[in-house]
């Protein structure tokens, strides 16, 4: 049986919204949460948070008639209890079958799926430049987006391709029209929205250094190379080079204030060094991240903040609610921005976590050598995004 191919259950089961369940999270509510799912499924992507109790029973346990005690001592209790699956279907069977036994139970209207779908904008309010940044957020895989806003124009750095209309929306809302689509580099963890927004008008951009990695659509869009400088309104975004985690990794310094970082730094770890050339090209690309982190990021103002296009559970929010941070704060906290060039090696390529799930996939077809229809693309950046090193190599916790 399709874990998802299940008759509606004799007994009323609630619904819960994604978003519901997202702010109990967020406000510290305790929740308590069964994850119908089978436990690879499971192990590799899960809800998570600091008050979140979570078991992972899978959904066939609760097929029998005779539900047996030795299953149900392993449903925890909840107030009310809130089951879920991958798209909705198995989750409300499995607490209705729990509601006949009498248990406090609700399910997750959509499931993960649509839990992958929540994508928030924050307002980045410790940015001092010209005009207004907002962070974009999705906390099922920790991807980060940003908004640049203006007067009436607006650019969108790492867009992914599921919220496309999205990003078209919220520059008009704020009254603006977007200009620009930015990518900082091939991403292996989601689908860009990029040529996308491209086709709705909005000038697609990708790094000059990426193309030479066979990018099929380069004579398409607009390149940024290092040094170029693009307006949006009266801000400036000027591109950077910073090579490590892919060789086409392109850094964009907004407003003299915030350098989006893509995948080379984030808040609590530096990139991982294998995703382009695997495991044998790994070193030297650790060795060109360093060059990179030393020369190119930390040489700026300490107070110009890092807005990485990635966040982990390790990660810690500013005062804002977004995952950004000072360079000077990171040189701080951060162990690898401090070592030397071996030691850094060394360390960056320490107990790396597993690859992106599809991520090869997900590479070709943002290179444009394959092609992928809105459903798959989403199917395909389902689960963490694993784009960065080894976080507590990289601290020395």
């Amino acid at each position: 049986m399709d874990a998802d191919d299940f008759p509606t259950p004799d007994v009323e089961v609630e619904e819960m919204e994604p978003a519901e369940l997202k702010n109990r999270i967020d406000d510290g509510e305790s929740v308590t949460i069964l994850d119908a799912r089978m436990e690879g499924d499971f192990d590799e992507w899960h809800i998570d948070g600091d008050a979140v109790e979570i078991a992972n029973v899978p959904y066939f346990h609760f097929l029998d008639d005779e539900l047996d005690d030795d299953v149900l001592e392993q449903v925890p209790e909840g107030d009310p209890l809130v089951v879920l699956c991958a798209k909705g279907g198995a989750s409300e069977y499995v607490a209705g079958t729990l509601a006949e036994r009498g248990r406090d139970v609700v399910h997750l209207d959509g499931g993960m799926n649509e839990w992958a779908r929540i994508y928030e904008r924050v307002e980045v309010t410790d940015y001092d430049g010209p005009g207004t940044v907002y962070q974009y957020q999705r906390p099922s895989s920790g991807c980060l987006g940003y908004l640049v806003v203006d007067g009436d124009e607006a650019a969108v750095i790492d867009p992914l391709r599921e919220f496309t209309d999205r990003y078209v929306s919220d520059a008009a809302e704020l009254g603006a029209e977007l200009r620009y689509a930015f990518d900082t580099h091939i991403h292996a963890d989601h689908i860009s929205g990029v040529r996308n927004l491209d086709d709705r008008g909005v000038r697609g951009v990708i790094p000059a250094a990426a193309e030479p990695r066979g990018v099929t659509y380069a004579d398409v869009l607009e390149d940024a190379a290092d040094g170029d400088v693009f307006t949006v309104g009266d801000v400036e975004i000027e591109v950077i080079h910073t090579p490590g985690h892919t060789t086409g990794m392109t850094s964009y310094l907004v407003g003299d204030s915030l350098l989006t970082t893509g995948d080379g730094l984030f808040v609590e770890s530096v990139a991982r060094p294998d995703l382009e050339e695997g495991d044998e090209g790994a070193p030297d690309a650790a060795r060109q991240l360093y060059e990179t982190l030393q020369e190119k990021i930390l040489t700026l103002d300490d107070d110009v903040l890092v807005a990485g296009a990635h966040f982990s559970d390790a990660a810690e929010p500013a005062a804002d609610g977004t995952f950004t941070a000072p360079i000077g704060d990171l040189v701080e906290e951060m162990d690898a921005l401090t070592v030397d060039e071996d030691e850094f090696v060394d360390i960056v390529l320490a107990d790396m976590p597993p690859r992106p799930a599809n991520y090869v996939d997900i590479i070709e077809t943002n290179l444009g050598q394959q092609t992928a229809t809105d459903e798959e693309a989403f199917e395909l950046e389902l689960g963490p995004n694993n784009c960065a090193a080894s976080q507590d190599a990289l601290t020395g916790d």
